[in-house]
């Protein structure tokens, strides 16, 4: 029998020997800042050695207290490494202490126990790197150490291995056989590696719980469109848009179905990653992250809706605010806590050693693709609309200085689209939260009306990023967007400035395929009809040529070296968990072309607004878990309470 002394001797032997385990490893102990010029910004590993030796008294945790809660994910593929996540710790409950973003900020205080009591002794995590799915051939490992500071999460960067390549990784605690779920990732291309093919799987918008802004009841749904990915296993990567999370307060736990956690808004830290912890236990989500590689950014929900540099919708940067709305935690801590836990939660790499809101970035794909992700929610970015100022957004929408970026992130996405085309990448996929198109609305009284939220609200913005493109012969691009619950393509055109013609597609730089969510409702919770009818009033658009609002879904994007073509799929329903999926629609695009290929997505569609062309309605669907064909109508989309 092992002896509560024994078990702190070999406590204090791993603190002595940093060989054998390391704090540093661990990202999530070093974020917001991996520049160790700059410690003080992460974690001070310092006190929490030190605190280790003062509570020696107290057993570290066996390793059959210990489980892997949330299984394991990765993400963010470089040619020779990639992330790798889990969590283990002894309860499926997040660390209640706020410790990490607490005190004298940047230099956080472990000392402080007001929130919750911090976790006596480091817990040992090895993880090993396999080439093969029988796990006997390692190419990678490591030793790290978690704890409660950082919500006994892991994260560590699998190093030295081979461009494009698969990879399946599990973490164990140390010295036993606790072991995780194996996972499987993949590298990227090297940057000059010729590739006939890669495969995207796009996701945005997955609220485990809704409140319908088209009906008077609350919605909640499955997150089906993530277990279809996994089942299919047809994609390298996911790519998700952001509102990987909502921050809402909806249901009543333990009364109504998928209700949330913790059961309020959420603003601290542990409330961020409480409910990030609780999406995570959705079994269609575990299983995209334990087999794909992910390359996520976020979106507002991620923080709080309709977020800019200086608030949100409902909590602003005021004193009348900061007393009346929530608990009394302001817009920068707001952000510093849903940033936090973000960065510890998903398999994602901080790219700025001194920018801990920075989560724009970007991957080269062999000589096929660049995939730039940008953000166009949090940093630094001109007020937006917050349902409140509405009028005023629309007499500034054209100002110059209005930006979604802010000019840091503005200009290094014009030079990566530069440097994208001077390498000579095939195509450049643009990753954003927002649509791009400028996309109005015809008003039952005649007038036009344009989201006050999207790229048409930043017109000077858009124009600049369309100049930089036509101006400097940047063609071939893909804009991939989230954010509205729809699926919308479209050429992508600088309207009333260069010629373009509707028919043919000529005078285009690009095409836009933006998309649907994963679950959060869309046009309608009604029927395909009525979201049909409300999809016909966009149809003024002349780049515009789909519409589609009632299904959840996704899309995949298959680049290779001649064309490119999105696949667009809906969810029959995500009132239960089930493995049915319909083709909604297809569509090319041929290399130096730069539009969408004629005939449009060959024809026909099954659902939704679409220009001269065939709408199906056939509800022909498949079972991604049997590959049975078969028409199926669920009757609704969404759980209604």
């Amino acid at each position: 029998m092992v002896t509560t002394t024994a078990l702190g001797l070999l406590s204090l032997l791993s603190l002595a020997a940093p060989s054998l385990a390391s704090y540093s490893v661990n990202l999530n102990y070093r974020s917001p800042s991996l520049n160790k010029d700059h410690i003080n910004l992460g974690i001070d590993t310092a006190k929490i050695t030190r605190r280790s030796l003062v509570k020696r008294s107290e057993p570290p945790y066996a390793p059959s207290q210990l489980s892997f809660t949330h299984s394991v994910a990765s993400g963010d593929p470089y040619a020779d490494s990639v992330i790798l996540w889990t969590r283990v710790a002894p309860s499926l409950n997040a660390s209640s202490s706020e410790v990490p973003v607490s005190g004298d900020v940047p230099l956080y205080n472990h000392d402080n126990e007001k929130y919750a009591k911090a976790s006596a002794h480091p817990i040992c995590v090895e993880y090993r790197v396999f080439e093969d799915e029988e796990a006997t051939s390692v190419v990678d490992q490591g030793r790290v150490f978690t704890s409660s500071d950082v919500d006994y999460t892991v994260k560590v960067e699998a190093t030295g291995l081979e461009p494009f390549t698969t990879y399946w990784y599990q973490f164990n605690v140390c010295d036993s056989e606790k072991v995780s779920p194996l996972g499987r990732t993949k590298t990227a291309p090297a940057a000059d590696q010729d590739l006939k093919e890669v495969k995207l799987a796009v996701h945005s918008c997955s609220n485990y719980r809704a409140f319908s802004a088209t009906g008077p009841f609350c919605t909640s749904g499955y997150f089906n469109a993530y277990g279809n990915v996994a089942r299919k296993d047809n994609v390298d990567y996911v790519v998700h848009l952001g509102d990987y999370i909502y921050e809402y307060e909806n249901g009543v736990p333990g009364v109504d179905e998928r209700a949330v956690v913790p059961p309020r808004e959420i603003f601290s830290l542990y409330d961020y990653r409480t409910r990030l912890g609780q999406y995570r236990t959705d079994q269609d989500l575990v299983a995209s992250h334990a087999k794909f590689p992910w390359i996520p950014v976020w979106d507002d929900h991620e923080i709080a809706n309709n977020g800019y540099r200086d608030g949100f919708s409902g909590l602003r940067n005021t004193e009348d605010s900061f007393l009346n709305y929530g608990p009394q935690v302001s817009v920068d801590q707001r952000k510093m806590n849903a940033v936090r836990a973000y960065f510890e939660w998903m398999p994602i790499r901080q790219v700025d050693m001194d920018d801990g809101l920075r989560i724009w970035r970007s991957f080269q794909m062999g000589n096929l693709f660049d995939l730039i992700m940008i953000d166009t929610r949090n940093y630094d970015r001109s007020i937006t609309d917050l349902s409140d100022n509405s009028e005023y957004i629309k007499l500034i929408h054209d100002d110059t200085g209005r930006s979604l970026m802010g000019p840091r992130q503005e200009n290094w996405f014009y030079r990566q689209l530069s440097s994208s085309k001077d390498r000579g990448a095939k195509w450049r996929v643009i990753g954003n939260q927002l649509v791009f198109a400028h996309i109005q609305q015809k008003n039952e009284d005649g007038s036009l009306s344009f989201s006050g939220d999207a790229w048409t609200a930043y017109r000077a913005n858009q124009n600049r990023t369309l100049k930089h493109m036509y101006e400097n012969e940047i063609r071939n691009n893909i804009n991939i967007a989230g954010d509205t619950h729809v699926n919308w393509v479209s050429d992508m055109i600088w309207e009333g400035t260069k010629p373009y013609n509707n028919v043919t597609g000529a005078g285009a730089v690009g095409v836009e395929f933006a998309g649907t969510a994963v679950s959060s409702t869309g046009l309608s919770t009604v029927s395909v009809a009525d979201a049909e009818s409300v999809a016909e009033t966009y149809s003024i658009n002349p780049e515009l040529k789909w519409v589609e609002g009632y299904y959840r879904g996704y899309f995949e994007l298959h680049l290779r070296q001649d064309e490119a073509e999105a696949r667009y799929f809906g969810c029959p329903t995500v009132a239960e968990r089930n493995s049915w999926e319909l083709p909604l629609a297809n569509w090319t695009v041929s290399h130096s072309e730069s539009h969408l290929q004629r005939p449009l997505a060959g024809g026909s569609v099954e659902a939704g607004y679409f220009v001269n062309g065939n709408v199906k309605h056939s509800e022909l669907a498949v079972n991604t878990e049997t590959g049975k064909w078969e028409a199926v109508s669920f009757g609704k989309m969404f759980i209604r309470d």
